[in-house]
Parts: structure tokens; sequence; C-alpha cells
């Protein structure tokens, strides 16, 4: 099993990089790393991950956590990074929409001289793709950061149920809040660099989120009395 610092340094070292909107409001807060040595299920995406001994070594899972998603609160998005038996980086994958893409475009137009990738964030939404012409393509890529902004409340999916989507209040206070977020689409990306700090292991990242929400529902609770 690897030392804390083996793994964070090896996760940091590969973890992808993340290309933004200029206008993008939210950024994430966490990512939970898991490194799976074997074949078996992700710690915290619906799918198999298959480790073979030869082309796959291992496989670096990041689960992203950001406390927004312009139409909810509560978001986790995926990346994953397959390393082959002597280290070398074979495969990346990355979510979207519950699913996920190939992480490295054809011709790997995204990866660059030192083998590392970039991947689009879909503005607002924090999907991944290593196309940025890909959310052209999307029919609500402009109406979910505008008039669909915060329409679905609060999202709190089957692993974490009942610890904080517990007040009948919660999705009328995320549409609230999230209606302020409304914000145009500039199609200029930047690139967003992680913190040593903002890696954690999964376990850590499961543990923090009901407690995040709680207190982010908690505050607008309060905001609202005192309107």
């Amino acid at each position: 099993m690897l030392k804390q610092s083996e793994w964070r340094g090896l996760a940091l070292h590969h973890i992808p990089q993340m290309l933004i909107d200029e206008n993008e409001p939210f950024r994430p807060v966490r990512v939970g790393v898991s490194i799976l040595t074997e074949t078996g299920p992700s710690p915290s995406f619906k799918r198999e991950l298959e480790v073979d001994g030869q082309r796959i070594g291992l496989v670096i899972e990041y689960a992203v956590y950001w406390d927004y998603d312009i139409q909810h609160l509560y978001d986790l998005e995926h990346m994953w990074i397959y390393l082959s038996p002597e280290g070398d980086v074979v495969d990346c994958e990355a979510s979207f929409h519950g699913r996920y893409l190939k992480g490295i475009a054809p011709g790997k137009t995204n990866v660059d001289p030192d083998g590392r990738i970039s991947l689009f964030v879909q503005p607002g939404k924090h999907a991944y793709s290593p196309l940025r012409e890909l959310f052209d393509l999307l029919p609500d890529l402009h109406a979910v950061t505008g008039p669909l902004a915060g329409k679905d409340g609060v999202l709190e999916p089957k692993m974490l149920q009942g610890t904080f989507k517990t007040s009948p209040d919660a999705d009328e206070l995320a549409v609230e809040h999230l209606r302020t977020f409304r914000f145009d689409i500039t199609g200029t990306y930047i690139p967003l660099e992680w913190e040593a700090d903002m890696l954690v292991t999964w376990d850590e990242l499961k543990a923090e989120i009901p407690v995040r929400m709680n207190q982010l529902l908690n505050s607008l609770r309060r905001q609202r009395a005192i309107r």
C-alpha cells in the first residue's frame, strides 16, 4: 500500500489540467483520490475499473467535488488515469453527465510534451471533454447557465442519501441561490491549477461532503431569515 506522501505525489503528478470558461463562477473544492492496483468497482462511480497487469498496472481515480453545479447544489465529477506497470500514462477517461468519455483527443492534441493531459470543463455543469467543440453540440449549453439555472434544487446521490437533504425547504433554497450565479459563456477557456492540499482520500472526501452541504444549506436559511 502506498504511503500518504507517495499516493498524493503520484496523484498530483498525473492529475489532468482543467480548462474552465473565463466566466465560470465555481471552483472545485476537493478531490477524493483512489488508487486501484487490481480490477474492481470504482469506489465512487457506478462502473468497473480493469487492471490487467499487462497494459494497465494501476488506475488513479479522481472524484472532483464542487459545492455547486449551475443547476443543483452538490456536484461530483470524475477523471481516471491509467498507468502501465512501468508508470506511463496509457489512457484517460472522464465523466460526462453520468457517463464517461475518452479523455485523450484524437492525435493527442490535449496532451503536452511532458505527457500532461488537459480537459475542457463544460461551463456551469463541469462535464469533461478533451475537445471544447463537443460542448457546442449540446442543445442546452447556454440555457443551463441562464434561464435553467437552479432548476434541479439539491442533488443527493444514493450513496449519501439522508445525510443533507433532510428539510423540505432545501430545494427551494438551492433554486433561489443558484439563480444568482447565472452567467454568459465566453467560449474562452483558462487553466485551473491544482493545489496539493485539495487532494484527500475518497473516504475523507465522502465524510466531508455532508458536513459542507449542511453548512451551506444552514447558511442559506440564515441569509433568507435576515432578508
